[in-house]
């Protein structure tokens, strides 16, 4: 291991150890900024979680955690924004899908997501969000999120770079791996993984959905880098 890895694992565990204890300022600011002010805690939650995980694919295929043109600002600005469309998005589904299935013949299907307890009934309902969440907003946000990737990269992984216009027709007819982007990263990743863990996401207290949401995103970064 090198020093970078070590650096890493002492920070880590530093902040964990900060929020792991329920008592502690940064636990108790950190979920009062989550009630009060949830969509820039989501801009951040993604911007550091997310980008961390992009950092520790670039790590298992290449030795680095950075390197030139790979732009960790830049990313972590569209993380940011990806972050806060999510957040948008979970808010979206989790009062749509229970009205959904209430219109279905479910009357109950609400106020059993809304219970604290743990039930067959919320799993199923949490179970049901998380397939449409996924089978519906997934996809569109993971192809513009390859499309920004390429982007980020093509102008040398700057800021001043991420703000130029993006060649999106050329992007998507000769630089998007659709192989890649379909058969692997919609077609198995989107069921086979973010359909069990965003029903788990959706089982937890809210002021911990959407940053269980981003810690995903590093365990998906990894997964992307083995699978490459």
């Amino acid at each position: 291991m090198k020093k970078a890895d070590w650096i890493l694992i002492a920070c880590v565990a530093v902040v964990a150890a900060l929020f792991a204890i329920p008592q502690t300022h940064c636990a108790a600011g950190f979920n009062w900024a989550t009630a009060h002010h949830p969509y820039i805690m989501a801009f951040f939650k993604f911007a550091i979680l997310a980008t961390l995980g992009e950092m520790l694919a670039l790590r298992i295929r290449e030795g680095v955690y950075n390197k030139k043109g790979f732009g960790v600002l830049p990313r972590m600005m569209v993380w940011g924004f990806l972050g806060m469309c999510i957040a948008m998005a979970m808010v979206i589904f989790k009062t749509g899908v229970p009205a959904f299935l209430g219109s279905l013949g479910w009357k109950g299907a609400a106020a059993v997501f809304a219970a604290p307890e743990l039930t067959w009934g919320k799993l199923g309902v949490s179970f049901a969000v998380s397939v449409l969440m996924n089978s519906i907003f997934a996809p569109v946000m993971m192809t513009f999120h390859k499309c920004t990737d390429i982007h980020i990269t093509d102008n040398g992984g700057t800021v001043a770079g991420l703000l130029k216009p993006m060649k999106m027709r050329e992007i998507f007819a000769h630089k998007v791996n659709w192989d890649m982007q379909w058969n692997f990263v919609i077609k198995k990743t989107i069921p086979l993984f973010w359909f069990p863990a965003h029903t788990i996401t959706f089982i937890l207290p809210a002021n911990l959905q959407v940053l269980f949401a981003a810690l995903l995103g590093v365990a998906l970064g990894l997964i992307l880098a083995i699978k490459k």
